[in-house]
């Protein structure tokens, strides 16, 4: 039972993270986004936790895989066949990359070691996969497009969260598309949006309300972030560019200093295994691999482990460990 970890060279794209202070003319709007980026921790004891699995969703062509190449500084989405995503992938977030690239204080507290985030297809034809993405993750990132509002492959994912019970964040994407838009790297998004013309924040106010009006046909109440007091009954909305940067320092820190504190009991770490495979590959030099997210416990090198196959149970020992290199994708090949 082992990782294989993809080979490809990626791009080293250098994000530069804006370290400027978030304002907000609301303040109660100034009070929600500074308790995610400043020390509000108190001193208690506090469980182990392990890292959230994440699973990103939405229609083809939101931005999934453009949003985590930006996260990464990697150049994964221009590789795929027609730019579109055909296999699940996993990336693991460290926490100190996630610190970095987020300019976080040296002294706030990252309560989890890091974040485990699987892309997913957003293909009408690969509905099972993003099923099987789903049965494994704590928390779901939903991709929307603000120019098109939700799709087909949006709806369809609603309701696998709804089956799965699974709560989300919707990262609005494509901001840098509204009329107007003054880029503005990497930054807060209520930092960004403060620097938009009238007109811009005008547009991003009718695009923002359509969304949420969507939403609600759907069954989900939703909220920006920033202006969200009800985090536990109403979904998060942080606006982003996947092209530019704006809103992912906010939405990598809600799922990493928002989420532990909803979930603190699912995330407590267990010796228990807890083990979901993603694919079985045959490598030239290994010889059959597996491909699994270690969810809970411990796997070392000669444990026994049985695998169920549709040809029935197979028992084998752990001759190798790999794992990929944080900060990197590992994509699971071929049809799950």
């Amino acid at each position: 039972n082992s990782h294989s970890s993809s080979s490809e060279e990626e791009t080293k794209e250098k994000h530069v993270v804006s370290a400027a202070p978030v304002d907000n003319s609301d303040n109660a709007g100034n009070e929600i986004v500074e308790d995610i980026f400043d020390p509000q921790d108190v001193a208690g004891d506090e469980k182990e936790l392990r890292a959230p699995i994440c699973c990103i969703l939405g229609h083809v062509d939101a931005g999934k895989t453009k949003l985590l190449d930006c996260i990464r500084g990697t150049n994964v989405q221009g590789r795929e066949a027609g730019g579109i995503t055909q296999q699940i992938g996993a990336t693991y977030l460290p926490a100190e990359n996630i610190r970095d690239r987020t300019s976080l204080k040296a002294e706030t507290a990252i309560k989890v070691p890091g974040l485990l985030v699987i892309d997913t297809p957003g293909h009408e034809s690969f509905s099972k996969m993003r099923s099987r993405g789903l049965s494994m993750c704590d928390i779901a990132v939903v991709v929307v497009d603000i120019t098109k509002g939700l799709e087909k492959q949006t709806v369809e994912s609603l309701h696998l969260l709804r089956c799965h019970n699974v709560s989300f964040i919707v990262a609005l994407n494509k901001v840098d598309r509204l009329y107007g838009w003054k880029e503005c790297t990497n930054a807060p998004i209520v930092e960004a949006l403060k620097k938009q013309s009238d007109d811009v924040k005008s547009e991003y106010k009718w695009r923002l309300t359509k969304v949420v009006t969507e939403f609600k046909e759907n069954g989900f109440n939703t909220a920006p972030y920033y202006e969200n007091n009800k985090k536990k009954k109403v979904v998060n909305i942080v606006p982003t560019s996947a092209e530019s940067g704006e809103g992912v320092p906010d939405l990598l820190l809600l799922l990493v200093r928002w989420l532990p504190d909803i979930i603190t009991d699912k995330l407590a770490y267990d010796d228990t295994i807890e083990c979901t495979v993603l694919e079985v590959n045959e490598h030239k030099d290994l010889g059959t691999t597996v491909d699994v997210v270690l969810i809970n416990g411990v796997l070392r090198q000669g444990d026994q482990v049985i695998v169920c196959t549709k040809q029935g149970p197979v028992t084998t020992i752990i001759r190798d460990l790999l794992t990929p290199h944080p900060m990197k994708e590992l994509k699971a090949k071929g049809c799950i």
